[in-house]
């Protein structure tokens, strides 16, 4: 096990499956004690369990991040129970691909309450932790790592509402880095293309098979992927930001 984040507090959302759960992992790896943040309190259990039984610390916290008293109590129960924060990473995201003509509007509803939202809610909640651990933590330094996608730089038929909401990640991310660089929190954005999780399972069925058509051949990215460029941000001398981070699948164009 790694130190470089020894006596630092770290806070994933979405970390029940797929990028947050192996982010979790990873920064416990690297010495965080890590607060699992999501609705699936069983499998936030689990995970925490696991990073114990490695000898990491651990803490799950079940919410809903899309309602602002419950993200903002989840904060403060993460703060409570272990100290402080030093790290945010915001992972929580749905995507659901279809044409705009005649979508459902309970799917754009959900994209923009998570992904959007969600996101807003926990960094509102979490900043004034983050500037208090730059100011006096032994780092100096503190992380906000959002986590957007590749469709937050390339907009692409099917993906119209989707795409709108990671556009608005990366422009808030970086709107916010200019905000509070100088108080030594540094802001970030990960942009991943495909990733082999639960997320591509989230669209209709009727899309699914577009969807699954446009995959076939693509050795997709996995979890750990991208857990492993998040802890490579957050693990940089304090005299570096790491401001954006694109990771495609070798073979993916888009």
């Amino acid at each position: 096990m790694f130190t470089r984040l020894q006596g630092t507090v770290a806070l994933v959302t979405g970390a029940s499956s797929g990028i947050g759960a192996a982010t979790a992992l990873s920064l416990a790896a690297e010495g965080a004690a890590v607060a699992l943040v999501a609705r699936r309190h069983d499998r936030l259990e689990g995970l925490a369990e696991k990073i114990r039984a490695e000898g990491g610390t651990a803490l799950a916290v079940a919410a809903d991040i899309t309602q602002q008293d419950r993200a903002a109590a989840a904060v403060e129960h993460v703060v409570a129970e272990l100290g402080g924060l030093d790290i945010l990473v915001n992972n929580a995201g749905v995507g659901m691909a279809g044409p705009v003509l005649n979508a459902p509007a309970q799917e754009w509803e959900r994209m923009l309450t998570v992904n959007l939202q969600g996101l807003l809610h926990v960094t509102h909640a979490a900043l004034p932790h983050l500037l208090r651990a730059a100011e006096g933590s032994a780092r100096g330094v503190a992380d906000l790592v959002n986590i957007s996608s590749t469709a937050g730089r390339v907009a692409r038929p099917g993906t119209a509402v989707y795409s709108m909401t990671k556009f608005g990640v990366n422009g808030f991310t970086e709107a916010l880095r200019q905000e509070v660089m100088r108080q030594r929190v540094r802001v970030s954005v990960v942009e991943p293309g495909t990733v082999n999780t639960e997320f591509i399972t989230h669209s209709r069925n009727e899309i699914r098979a577009s969807l699954d058509q446009q995959l076939a051949g693509m050795e997709m990215l996995r979890p750990e992927d991208i857990a492993d460029t998040v802890a490579f941000v957050v693990t940089r001398d304090r005299r570096v930001s790491v401001n954006e981070v694109l990771v495609r699948a070798a073979d993916q164009s888009w």
